[in-house]
């Protein structure tokens, strides 16, 4: 849950479109794809559009960050590049994996440049450095990823 007037107006425009009788979440988070407004730009939209419906994070990061590991059902606000929300999303999958053992069909699902495995571990390698480099974990091709699958519920 946040404390920004927007984000939490457009969670609340969510809730307001479900059918009466249906289950309303009560919690959700708010964040943006990526390190940086680019990236949360641009795969934020990719999100938005129904291209990428999977993404992962690095497991060594929530515990350097003292951040819960998402769950199965949990809702996320997902915002742009100037914390601008895009759309609503329900995690529906997690499977936690080493780097060296992602699919080829995980880095479609991720829809990120031409979709390829070999596009997904240049572009992953070069996220999670600078990850690595941040919490002061050495990059490897056994780190312990989490592959995450969602589903958009709202696009405002």
């Amino acid at each position: 849950m946040t404390t920004n007037p927007t984000i939490d107006a457009f969670w609340q425009a969510y809730l307001a479109s479900l059918p009466a009788g249906a289950e309303r979440p009560t919690t959700y988070q708010a964040w943006g794809f990526g390190d940086g407004p680019d990236m949360a730009d641009n795969l934020g939209h990719l999100v938005k559009t129904g291209i990428k419906t999977a993404t992962c994070s690095l497991l060594w990061e929530y515990e350097a960050d003292g951040e819960p590991v998402p769950q199965v059902g949990d809702f996320s606000v997902i915002l742009d590049g100037a914390g601008q929300p895009l759309c609503v999303i329900e995690t529906i999958e997690l499977e936690p994996k080493p780097y060296n053992q992602v699919e080829a069909q995980f880095a479609y699902d991720e829809g990120e440049g031409d979709r390829s495995l070999t596009y997904w571990r240049e572009v992953h390698w070069q996220f999670f450095s600078r990850s690595c480099a941040r919490i002061g974990r050495e990059i490897s091709e056994t780190m312990p990823l989490l592959g995450e699958r969602f589903r958009v519920v709202f696009a405002g």
